[in-house]
């Protein structure tokens, strides 16, 4: 275990992408966004050969630098995924670290009159990028997406919506099953908005913006379930509309039926042809899920499974919702293998 570096087999490029669709985005949020395409051991020797590719996207607040983060004793993926290529028994890929950061935390993937058009970013702009820059096998057939969290959420729709560029898809503990890992944080949210803010999350926001992010312990739930909102609730002028009502944490039905046609669990029968042309599909999530993730994980492979698609890699495994960055060479390799 290398104390504090490590010297990649492969090479991993560092761009800066101009995007044109996050000009202008609602949150005023940087358009020139890092990209980093990993390319594996022996690329820059076989000029002809072409490479399957894998998107690599991240969780709730998550940007790019952040997969330098390491736990103690631990490699980060970016290690690990080099070493599962350079031992050899792993066939190569290209492997895109996409950063689709906002200043609210996350984007869902998902364009959004509330946080701006990062769908579109991913699949319209940095896709063909890559296949443009690099030696990728352009077919969807050959191209997957993995994720963790919200970045496993983004991982599940993105190949439902966009079948003709995506052909497989892991995630790890992906945002599943809304009325689980969602609602039972909006009573968390009233109380925290009466007792703290009288009832306005633009106060919660100026004393969040004011001092160290996440010193309170209601930080995390208020700032989710409104980035949630702004993804999934927001209107056409990019005003964000909650789901509950902020004084008692009631649901608001017609606005939760906008949520939870984001649902993946709902999604799969309207998406059902675009799920079974997927040639890998991996889901994991560990059992002690502090948001019940696991929960959403069976229950996105049971709605798979009455839409008759049946191969598919699921596991439960013994574990949180942190520190799982071990599970993810294991997607890897599935999808690896699969979009070979």
């Amino acid at each position: 275990m290398e104390p504090w570096s490590h010297d990649f087999q492969g090479r991993l490029d560092e761009h800066l992408f101009e995007s044109e669709v996050l000009k202008g985005n609602p949150l005023g949020d940087p358009h020139q966004r890092p990209l980093w395409v990993y390319v594996p051991p022996g690329y820059d020797d076989e000029p002809e050969r072409g490479y399957p590719s894998i998107y690599a996207i991240q969780g709730m607040t998550g940007q790019i630098d952040m997969w330098r983060n390491r736990s103690p004793f631990r490699k980060n993926f970016p290690e690990l995924a080099d070493d599962l290529f350079a031992g050899g028994d792993v066939p190569p890929c290209i492997v895109v670290y996409v950063d689709c950061w906002t200043s609210l935390g996350g984007s869902q993937f998902l364009d959004s009159p509330g946080t701006g058009r990062y769908h579109t970013y991913l699949c319209d702009e940095v896709v063909p990028w890559v296949d443009a820059s690099y030696r990728t096998l352009a077919g969807p057939e050959h191209r997957g997406i993995a994720g963790k969290s919200s970045g496993g959420y983004g991982a599940m729709v993105t190949p439902m919506l966009r079948p003709d560029l995506f052909g497989g898809l892991a995630t790890h503990a992906g945002d599943a099953l809304f009325e689980v890992c969602y609602q039972p944080e909006f009573r968390e949210d009233a109380r925290a908005l009466r007792d703290e803010y009288d009832g306005s999350f633009e106060k919660f926001f100026e004393d969040f913006r004011s001092r160290p992010a996440f010193s309170k312990r209601s930080d995390f739930h208020l700032i989710n379930s409104y980035t949630m909102a702004a993804c999934y609730s927001a209107e056409e002028d990019g005003t964000v509309t909650l789901p509950f009502d902020a004084a008692t944490g009631e649901l608001i039905p017609e606005v939760w039926e906008r949520w939870l046609a984001w649902d993946p669990v709902r999604m799969v029968p309207r998406y059902a042809d675009a799920l079974r042309a997927q040639k890998a599909i991996y889901i994991d999530a560990g059992k002690r899920d502090e948001f019940y993730l696991d929960l959403g994980a069976e229950a996105f492979r049971r709605a798979l499974e009455a839409a008759a698609i049946t191969d598919v890699y699921f596991e439960l495994f013994d574990a949180t919702h942190m520190s799982i960055e071990y599970r993810y060479p294991l997607a890897l390799k599935y999808l690896a293998e699969r979009l070979s």
